[in-house]
């Protein structure tokens, strides 16, 4: 595990080739390449829309969304299967009794991209909490075809250590919405049988590796944002562990370690605001396959990780990379990122 300390120079510059692919977009949070051509997009105050062939259509039949805060249609994530079913999965706030949380839907993209069909949530948090804050939300689709959904604990720091909350954890339920009964803590009393990992604080990336590992990226407090590769059942420590401190000065917790808490892959101090992480497969550049991407929506660049330990190699900076919210590989084998900033969707290649 490393950290990156001041000066933000002190890590290498790459050369890359940006290309706008949309623009003049309202607050994306989201984006999914389509095979075959296309483009979905999110933004966070309730819209679907859709791009191809040079037009853009607002997809209808999204679910109700709650925009308060940080909440509203936050992911959107193809299914493996899209091809053949058009399935797709998104993530977003939901209003429930008591505030609103994190939920996930699934549902069918017409032929036509005009609308969602069979549209139903497979899970959504409990309890509601009030306040508009950590989200989370990504939803990653695992080889075995189970969901893997990131939540943050609301702003409600200690309810990331029990395990009869949602709140700042990762989820795990199937394609149908129900339980694997693999996962770490069915039956045991008290606890929520969906919950995969507990103790985060708000993961706004998330993806696998190449061998099928989740990881994830997570926001932290003044200081300590984190990569974190995700196991079953693990505790990763917030708010008793951290590297970071409250906004106020203030010390978190009890320090940065304590046994049976696990410690990040890799930190950053100070702060980058990370959202979007994409493990990139090679296509266009074997030398850079199996490298972490994480979006900076503070500090305006990607980063990119790599290495055993995994250390911040390079950062990604241009005009482009203004606040940089979500990212993805595209089914060509290009980078696909969103700067908030610029209200654009840009494809990235390596240049030379």
């Amino acid at each position: 595990m490393a950290g990156l300390l001041f000066p933000l120079s002190a890590t290498a510059q790459e050369n890359w080739a940006f290309q706008p692919m949309v623009a003049d977009l309202d607050t994306p949070w989201a984006i999914a390449p389509m095979p075959g051509g296309g483009l979905l997009v999110t933004e966070k105050d309730g819209r679907l829309l859709m791009f191809r062939d040079g037009a853009r259509t607002e997809v209808a039949g999204v679910p109700d969304v709650e925009t308060s805060g940080q909440g509203g249609l936050l992911d959107v994530t193809l299914a493996r299967d899209f091809d053949t079913t058009r399935t797709l999965f998104l993530t977003y706030a939901k209003d429930q009794n008591g505030g609103s949380g994190t939920a996930l839907a699934s549902a069918r993209l017409s032929e036509d991209g005009q609308r969602l069909e069979d549209v139903r949530d497979l899970f959504e948090m409990k309890p509601g909490s009030s306040g508009g804050r950590h989200f989370g939300s990504r939803v990653v689709e695992a080889a075995d075809g189970t969901l893997f959904v990131t939540i943050g604990e609301r702003g409600d720091r200690p309810a990331a250590q029990d395990l009869g909350r949602h709140n700042g954890t990762v989820v795990r339920v199937n394609r149908d919405g129900s339980v694997p009964q693999d996962n770490p803590f069915v039956g045991q009393e008290g606890a929520l049988p969906e919950i995969w990992s507990y103790g985060h604080r708000n993961p706004q990336g998330a993806g696998l590796d190449l061998d099928g590992n989740l990881w994830v990226s997570e926001h932290g407090a003044q200081g300590g944002d984190e990569v974190n590769r995700v196991r079953k059942g693990a505790n990763y420590g917030w708010p008793v562990i951290s590297y970071g401190r409250h906004y106020s000065g203030g010390k978190i917790g009890e320090g940065t370690s304590k046994p049976g808490m696990e410690q990040p892959e890799y930190y950053w101090d100070p702060s980058i605001a990370p959202s979007g992480l994409m493990v990139y497969s090679g296509a266009l550049d074997e030398d850079l396959r199996g490298d972490i991407f994480v979006g900076a929506l503070k500090f305006d660049y990607i980063a990119r990780l790599s290495g055993d330990p995994l250390e911040e190699v390079a950062q990604i900076k241009g005009p482009e990379t203004s606040r940089v919210r979500d990212i993805v590989e595209g089914p060509e084998g290009g980078i696909w990122f969103i700067s908030v900033g610029e209200g654009t969707v840009y494809r990235m290649m390596p240049d030379g």
